[in-house]
């Protein structure tokens, strides 16, 4: 039975609402073909929200990690490809911060990728009628800052782990001009991205790139 840790961001940016942590409550003791879910609620703030899922990591013990965050602009359900060592915040942090140019690990490599079977969970989703896409960007706020920081401290730990971003809600469009996904969508989107995840081993070769 493999066990799988999703994690979602608390409310930011003077938002009463994360969908991330709207969804990954609903999805707390999930059972899967396979396995189960667990979860956990991450601070939006620069260490702790790494020390947060760190800390669950060594709680759980998981086979794999998704750590998952809104993204604000994008309709589909969009896993990762890779994590960039640089935080440049172009808003504070829960906790204030907001680091320029600055490293999430100072002895890290530039970039870790993703160790999810992203393609398989594009497609699984893209099947079920669940709009999702591979992104080649995490951002530099705390989605990559937490991406990436999770795959430094998995780098010698046969643990797999990656980043999805997922829509707003309805509710959160207050203009009508952004793009949502309903919550039960969101739901049963992440869940087809555990068990994908847990039916995939290795990743199906098909494209997922882009020209620029």
């Amino acid at each position: 039975m493999k066990k799988i840790l999703i994690t979602g961001f608390e409310p930011f940016d003077g938002a009463s609402i994360n969908p991330a942590l709207e969804a990954v409550n609903k999805l707390s003791q999930t059972k899967l073909d396979g396995g189960e879910i667990v979860v956990c609620e991450v601070p939006v703030t620069r260490f702790e929200s790494i020390d947060k899922v760190v800390a669950a990591i060594e709680m759980h013990q998981p086979d794999y990690v998704i750590t998952v965050g809104q993204a604000a602009g994008r309709a589909g359900i969009t896993p990762e490809r890779v994590a960039i060592n640089v935080d440049d915040f172009r808003i504070a942090d829960n906790g204030g911060n907001q680091p320029i140019d600055q490293p999430v690990a100072v002895d890290g490599p530039d970039a870790y990728f993703s160790t999810l079977p992203i393609k398989a969970i594009t497609r699984t989703l893209q099947e079920q009628g669940i709009p999702c896409q591979v992104s080649n960007t995490a951002g530099t706020f705390v989605c990559n800052h937490l991406f990436y920081g999770v795959q430094h401290y998995l780098r010698d730990k046969n643990i797999g782990h990656g980043f999805v971003h997922i829509p707003l809600l309805p509710e959160q469009d207050t203009t009508g001009n952004q793009p949502t996904m309903s919550l039960d969508v969101i739901v049963e989107g992440l869940r087809l991205v555990a068990q994908a995840t847990i039916n995939h081993e290795q990743d199906v070769v098909i494209t997922a790139g882009q020209i620029c």
